[in-house]
């Protein structure tokens, strides 16, 4: 006898709750949020389906930040037929007036008469309140359905709205041996073609790209977002994506003025610690902005810079492309959620650099465990997907 959790689950099946279908029309509504994977920011990734005696009448999904949400394009699906059926959506529906209106007016308005919702929403604006409002209204509400996977689907918009910061993905390549650079500092290409083709799908997603000054003055990359590489991920989303704000952690203000970095993007903000102010105008012209944010060591103040990201730039994601330096200051900071490691199948040898600088580490009982989430191929090269586990 199957269980539960391994049973096909069919529009058509059913235990005595409905709870089959529940999972089965959530499923699908998670997919379609799944389409605004780049093009949401700020907002969440949400997906709705309006069901009506067992028929998918209405179904739509967040697509553009300012314009309608997943509920509204299923509703205008669906028209009269939305009276007496069951909204199935990815997210609380809001219920404030934004740049769009309240969809809780919509989906009363609609004659809606219950509504399934996979997890509640964080924004204090919205937490809960939607779910009130539809209950005072007499509409069924049911909460909790598939609740993981909505979770996993806005990690950045969660962590911002629950701790006022970005969700942090930390990209790296690295040999075999564990070594991202070459003592010299040369470190293109490590990984084959094919992860790199994979990173641009990471990019795309991402609100905005943190790098180092060391890694802008030695590989003056562009950081961009290369939609002619995005094959590996197109069927995720529909809508082209649109360039990360870029982010460089530069403590004594080295970034020169003609990086790529600045020229092929149009907003770059620039955190230092630096009091030097001989720098900042050719900067600024270049499309800067410089930000001082200093902390007591004469560091930049990484957990400022990443809080001040969240609530001044509403950035979600944040991509790390950087060296051991700063991957190291995040990881001993807190601040690395996500790790994702190319491993490429060679070996570079004793004196080429490492994944991270962790000087403090002395002993073995220092160590920091990682939860391993995936394995996988990318070309020739394995992606390894991990959590630091912070004590």
């Amino acid at each position: 006898m199957p269980t539960q959790e391994n049973q096909k689950i069919s529009p058509n099946s059913q235990n005595s709750t409905g709870e089959f279908n529940d999972q089965y029309y959530m499923a699908r509504a998670l997919r379609l949020a799944e389409r605004g994977l780049w093009s949401t920011d700020p907002n969440p990734r949400v997906g709705c389906v309006i069901v009506r005696e067992g028929e998918i009448v209405g179904e739509g999904w967040h697509q553009v930040a300012g314009e309608p949400h997943a509920e509204i394009h299923a509703l205008q699906m669906a028209k009269e037929k939305a009276a007496g059926a069951t909204c199935y959506v990815t997210l609380e529906p809001c219920c404030h007036q934004g740049k769009t209106p309240p969809c809780t007016d919509a989906i009363i308005k609609a004659g809606i008469n219950r509504v399934v919702i996979a997890m509640t929403d964080p924004n204090p604006l919205v937490s809960n309140q939607g779910v009130e409002i539809l209950s005072k209204a007499g509409i069924v509400v049911d909460t909790g359905i598939l609740s993981s996977d909505a979770e996993q689907l806005n990690p950045g918009f969660l962590m911002r709205m629950r701790h006022n910061r970005p969700y942090i993905r930390c990209k790296l390549g690295m040999s075999l041996d564990g070594r991202t650079a070459m003592e010299s500092g040369e470190s293109q290409w490590i990984t084959s073609s094919d992860a790199r083709y994979d990173v641009q799908c990471l990019r795309a997603r991402s609100s905005a790209i943190m790098t180092g000054a060391g890694t802008i003055l030695a590989d003056n990359p562009r950081l961009t977002v290369r939609e002619d590489e995005l094959s590996s991920c197109q069927l995720q989303s529909k809508t082209a994506p649109k360039q990360p704000l870029r982010v460089i952690i530069d403590t004594h203000l080295s970034t020169p003025a003609n990086a790529r970095i600045l020229t092929d993007s149009e907003t770059t903000i620039i955190f230092t610690a630096s009091n030097s102010k001989s720098p900042i105008p050719m900067l600024e012209k270049a499309g800067a902005t410089v930000i001082h944010l200093a902390n007591g060591e004469r560091e930049v103040d990484l957990v400022a810079a990443c809080e001040l990201l969240a609530s001044e730039y509403e950035i979600n994601e944040m991509l790390m492309e950087t060296g051991a330096t700063l991957s190291g200051a995040m990881l001993r900071a807190g601040l690395i959620d996500e790790m994702v490691i190319y491993m490429a199948p060679i070996l570079m040898g004793n004196k080429a650099r490492g994944l991270f600088n962790l000087p403090h580490i002395e002993r073995l009982n220092q160590h920091i465990s990682l939860d391993i989430e995936e394995i996988r191929a990318v070309g020739c090269d394995w992606r390894i997907t991990a959590r630091p586990i912070y004590k």
